[in-house]
């Protein structure tokens, strides 16, 4: 957790950017990872400094030249206005905009074989840079990058919890004004999901529409908090560094967004890449991870023409509602888990798309829950009610049975101020309520159809035409409320009609 104190540095970094004419949330946030990175690669190169000075070694794998040093934040932070402002536009960004063209390859080798030592090297940076080509540099003045660069400075940053936080307390000021229909996912729904599937040290997880890398930073971290020793065992680090999380959008801004989000939460090297993850280019991408945690866009369509065919083959539709959970089937491999965010026209639409995408994950896969969430998790920027799909890939049915929860609280309130409410209180927050009933379902085959949560046998969910809208299946109480005889409400009605004029009878004789 970040410090009140470093909330308020944070504030008053943001407030320079739009005093200084930078009002776009995103612009600010791409703008400070920029920056961030800049900062990040000095770092990184003077922990390398330290590691060759100690062993009396050259420096393996070093960001910089001796004759760029003066490209590093710990030089230039110190340069007057006008050259500082100068150095970076002009030097600094470019150099970070080149890094991923650096990489070592058999031409460099040849070029650089009498000369090894002097070529930069980014295996470590690559992730971030991938997708810099485009980037603007949007700091037109000396003094506001004086300013923001002696106030970043200025913010403690030395590990990674801190940094990881700081990034998360930015982004949600960027989920304050959503962007193209492009929302963050609240991080305690996130968190939820993730417990809910429970992520392990061999899975290979992704987000086919990652937006921040909100679902992977979440999944990280649950793994380092469930499982420490994958930091410890050289092979189970390997793959939590490099070959565990994978991200994709066809937004550029969110994918340097993602890289900087994962690398400062302590992955330099998670697979964050463009891919328009419904279109033909990429139909190729069949059974590449293990787990999908994802809120794909919603109330949106693509053209038909461009959707891979190995959908369309599967469902006749352009609406990415409905091509989503397809596509997190076609990813998964056998075995693999899922936990969807979903609009709730998923669950009970009539049209033959609808009930295709139902009809196949209860029948040829292991569909196990439907969360239904409350219309306001979304607000301000949507009020669409949602709900939550878990399900397993099997490519041979094993759904017996589905389990139905009416969430009915986050923790939060339900309009579009969001304030937090008392999360000890059940009525308040069912978050803790399904976890533990989720780890426990086994009492909950006695639970009854008006309880809050209760299971539906398949054989049902199919008479029912695959509809999974939990009100098709609930059963509401209905207390019944005996009201006194009409005559006597009469009765008592003419006696308050009195009392009535007396009054009146009694001022009137108070103004004569």
């Amino acid at each position: 957790m970040i410090t009140g104190d470093i909330k308020s540095k944070v504030d008053r970094l943001w407030d320079t950017f739009w005093s200084g004419g930078i009002a776009s949330s995103l612009t600010v946030i791409e703008q400070m990872s920029y920056l961030l990175f800049i900062k990040r690669l000095d770092e990184l190169h003077t922990a390398r400094e330290n590691k060759a000075n100690k062993f009396n070694k050259p420096i393996e794998n070093h960001i910089f030249t001796p004759e760029q040093n003066h490209l590093r934040w710990s030089v230039f932070k110190d340069y007057d206005a006008e050259k500082m402002h100068s150095t970076v536009m002009n030097e600094v960004f470019p150099f970070i905009k080149n890094l991923d063209n650096k990489e070592d390859n058999p031409e460099n080798d040849e070029e650089n074989s009498d000369n090894k030592e002097q070529k930069p090297v980014n295996k470590d940076v690559s992730s971030f840079t991938r997708y810099m080509k485009d980037a603007i540099f949007m700091i037109q003045t000396p003094a506001l990058l004086v300013d923001v660069v002696e106030q970043i400075s200025d913010i403690p940053m030395a590990d990674r919890d801190t940094k990881g936080d700081l990034y998360e307390y930015m982004l949600n000021k960027l989920s304050q004004e959503g962007r193209n229909g492009q929302f963050r996912t609240p991080k305690h729904i996130i968190e939820m999901m993730v417990k809910l599937t429970k992520p392990q040290p061999k899975d290979v997880i992704c987000d086919p529409a990652c937006g921040t890398a909100g679902f992977l930073v979440a999944a990280s971290e649950y793994l380092r908090e469930t499982y420490p020793e994958i930091e410890i065992n050289e092979q189970a680090k390997e793959h939590f560094n490099k070959g565990m999380f994978h991200g994709y959008d066809f937004d550029y801004s969110m994918l340097r967004i993602s890289a900087m989000n994962m690398m400062l939460h302590g992955i330099d090297h998670p697979d964050i890449n463009y891919r328009d993850s419904l279109h033909e280019d990429y139909a190729f991408a069949e059974e590449e991870c293990t787990l999908v945690l994802a809120n794909p866009p919603f109330k949106g369509s693509i053209n038909k023409s461009s959707i891979a065919k190995n959908l369309s083959g599967e469902v006749k539709t352009s609406k990415t509602e409905l091509l989503f959970p397809i596509l997190m089937l076609r990813l998964l491999k056998a075995g693999g888990r899922c936990a969807v965010i979903i609009p709730d026209g998923v669950l009970f639409g009539a049209s033959n798309a609808h009930k295709k995408v139902r009809e196949t994950l209860v029948e040829n896969h292991k569909l196990e829950a439907v969360i239904s969430m409350p219309s306001g998790v979304f607000k301000p920027y949507a009020g669409v009610s949602t709900g939550i799909l878990i399900f397993t890939k099997t490519n041979s049915g094993g759904t017996d049975k589905v389990w139905f929860y009416d969430m009915q609280a986050d923790g939060f309130s339900l309009d579009d101020k969001r304030i937090e409410l008392d999360t000890d209180k059940h009525e308040c927050n069912n978050i803790p309520d399904i976890l533990e009933r989720w780890d426990n379902l086994e009492a909950e085959e006695s639970r009854q159809r008006t309880d809050q949560s209760f299971f539906v046998p398949k054989d049902e969910i199919e008479e029912n035409g695959y509809d999974l809208s939990i009100n098709r299946y609930k059963e509401i109480v209905y207390e019944e409320v005996e009201y006194d005889p009409p005559k006597q409400i009469l009765e008592e009605v003419g006696e308050f009609e009195k009392e009535i004029q007396q009054g009146i009878k009694d001022l009137e004789a108070m103004l004569a």
